[in-house]
């Protein structure tokens, strides 16, 4: 079950589809609530610790949409629910700042799982050990794991949600090289295909906020035919 007033907002013009998962969604536990256009969904939005957006919406495109969110509200998590079988759409929704996707015509179920699983990304803590560092220290930069934020000195740096977890990641593990399965394993409770590029392109969107130069990146380093590995010293503090 959803913990107690966890309300997810649903987005999309087919009231059919909303009805239903107010119903289904509601029996889980969550309270829902709905939109069927995008001034509505800027109504609720304040609500929401989850919203499903429809990717075709009649009077905006749920990628403006997303990142118009993503702006609002960098920390909450979004999952786009798209009738397009165009990989293009599903990654660069991915690129904008969605935390997954799920393919209509959809089963309840697997939306019910990828629910649970962005919302464990967005609401947990990282770590439950109580002698785990709550805070990261690496370059000129601080990693806080309790509050998801990233300061640059006194500058605070919006990431996504997905972001804050490819970095925790990387920054725990620094020295090791992690493979893009270990990382998908670990960002998502999703199946992914061999030929899933999401975590290239979410390491891309990640070094264009943190690294200096693009190119010859000094702190995500890729390591050909492996995977990704945090180049850099990190220094912690419980």
């Amino acid at each position: 079950m959803a913990p107690q007033g966890t309300c997810i907002l649903v987005v999309d013009d087919d009231e059919r589809v909303c009805r239903i998962l107010r119903r289904y969604l509601g029996t889980e536990g969550f309270h829902v609530v709905t939109a069927n256009n995008a001034d509505e969904m800027r109504e609720q939005l304040h609500l929401a610790e989850l919203v499903v957006l429809d990717l075709h919406m009649p009077d905006s495109h749920g990628l403006d949409l997303t990142k118009e969110i993503r702006h609002k509200r960098p920390k909450l998590g979004i999952i786009i629910l798209t009738g397009s079988t165009d990989a293009v759409d599903r990654v660069v929704g991915l690129e904008v700042g969605a935390d997954d996707y799920v393919s209509k015509p959809f089963d309840e179920r697997e939306l019910l799982a990828r629910i649970r699983s962005v919302l464990r990304r967005t609401q947990e803590q990282m770590g439950t050990d109580d002698d785990q560092p709550s805070t990261l220290r690496f370059a000129n930069y601080t990693l806080n794991l309790d509050s998801h934020q990233l300061m640059d000195d006194d500058r605070d740096i919006e990431l996504t949600s997905r972001e804050f977890a490819l970095l925790s990641l990387l920054a725990r593990s620094k020295g090791r090289v992690l493979t893009r399965d270990r990382i998908m394993d670990e960002l998502s409770d999703r199946d992914w295909m061999p030929s899933d590029r999401s975590v290239d392109q979410l390491v891309v969107k990640l070094r264009r906020k943190i690294e200096s130069d693009q190119k010859h990146p000094e702190l995500i380093k890729t390591i050909r035919g492996a995977g990704y590995k945090f180049d850099t010293v990190v220094e912690g503090s419980a």
